[in-house]
């Protein structure tokens, strides 16, 4: 079945970096449209970016700049590198594929930029 492990979320001071990994598992990875999406307290979810079968990549405005996603098929890993992190960037993010016409969520991880 359809696996999505995150990891890389953590404390850190604004202005800061950090990378998460999602770790895809259970579907021919190369293949379907992945990316990360965020829940902060109190909000809706939101698409932070995403990346497609020929590569081509989709941010949302308040990322754009700063967030870099990218897919490692070797590794059947997508990353979101996130620099210059701001308070408003803190939530649960949350790894997603689009595989066969489903969405498949990860179990999410923290992330907190204390200003």
């Amino acid at each position: 079945q359809v696996q999505l492990v995150e990891s890389g979320g953590g404390l850190v001071q604004a202005g800061g970096s950090l990378r998460l990994s999602c770790v895809a598992s259970g579907f021919a990875f190369s293949s379907y449209a992945m990316g990360w999406y965020r829940r902060a307290p109190g909000k809706e979810r939101e698409l932070v970016a995403r990346i497609i079968i020929n590569g081509s990549t989709l941010y949302a405005d308040s990322v754009k700049g700063r967030f870099t996603i990218s897919r490692d098929r070797t590794k059947n890993t997508v990353y979101l590198q996130m620099n210059s992190l701001k308070s408003e960037d803190t939530a649960v993010y949350h790894c997603y594929a689009h595989v066969l016409q489903r969405d498949y969520w990860g179990q999410g991880t923290q992330v907190t930029v204390s200003s």
